[in-house]
């Protein structure tokens, strides 16, 4: 029998799992099924502590998050990772705040209640896809994740580094050598999620960017949305600018409006891309 470990995390802020869930289904790669007739997250990683895969659901009951993972590795750190990719471990308490000075973000918390940005399983995995959606489709890049998963994962979790450091990559161009140096990056503990959030972002920005395929833009989404970094604007995100634009002026300064939204830039930077996103659909 598979070992089995659940925790009960009292979440500090507003947060939704439906939502939440609701937002990550539109922004991996992979879908996030719910249990059947439940309100339950399922989703399946490797637990960068030991890359061993790991099964993990979890459930709301008001501010408590109940999370089970299973799976042959440490589980202890695997809840830890699940907190994290889910942004449960983030202290939101100051997120109402934001709203009060920001009618944007006050329009924003109210059209995405409870929203709390769901990021990658791992540094380890955004920083792939970084390589794999380089100048691609996305439906492609998303593909391409698919067949690497199925053929060299396991259980539908993304392989390994060791594993992906010895694949025979049949990719265009230069991907297949800048996933290698994303692997060796993972093996040599580059792409750690708790020590890149634990120094500042500029430094891990830094760090990440030293990985040879991997530029402002791709550092950026692994710290962001790898890491799940809480307060990080981001200076390379285009679509994010542009929306800043639409919603505060067209002369706003990303930086100036940003300070409102300090300590949760990150999430006021997704929130508006969320929103940005849905425009689209509707138009």
């Amino acid at each position: 029998m598979t070992p089995e470990h659940r925790v009960e995390h009292r979440v500090a802020g507003p947060w939704s799992l439906a939502t939440s869930r609701h937002f990550w289904e539109g922004f991996s790669p992979a879908a996030l099924p719910a249990a059947p007739g439940t309100d339950e997250l399922r989703t399946v990683f490797r637990s960068e502590h030991d890359w061993t895969v790991a099964e993990a659901r979890v459930a709301q009951d008001g501010d408590r998050a109940a999370v089970e993972v299973r799976g042959d590795g440490d589980l202890d750190r695997a809840v830890e990772q699940v907190a994290r990719f889910l942004a449960l471990d983030v202290d939101g308490r100051e997120w109402p705040g934001v709203a009060r000075r920001d009618p944007v973000m006050a329009d924003a918390q109210r059209r995405l209640p409870g929203l709390r940005p769901c990021g990658f399983h791992s540094p380890y995995e955004a920083a792939a896809w970084s390589v794999l959606s380089q100048r691609t489709r996305i439906t492609h890049a998303a593909a391409l994740r698919a067949s690497l998963a199925e053929r060299y994962g396991e259980d539908g979790a993304f392989p390994t580094p060791d594993v992906l450091r010895g694949a025979d990559l049949n990719l265009p161009g230069r991907k297949p050598e800048y996933l290698r140096a994303v692997a060796d990056a993972a093996l040599d503990g580059v792409l750690d999620g708790a020590a890149l959030r634990a120094i500042g972002p500029d430094e891990a920005i830094g760090r990440v960017r030293e990985i040879l395929g991997l530029g402002p833009f791709a550092a950026e989404l692994v710290v962001l949305r790898g890491a799940n970094a809480p307060d990080v604007l981001p200076r390379h995100e285009r679509r994010l600018t542009a929306e800043i634009a639409e919603r505060y002026g067209p002369d706003a300064d990303p930086v100036d409006v940003a300070e409102g939204w300090r300590p949760l830039r990150t999430w006021a930077a997704v929130h508006l891309r969320a929103l940005g996103e849905e425009r689209t659909r509707e138009t």
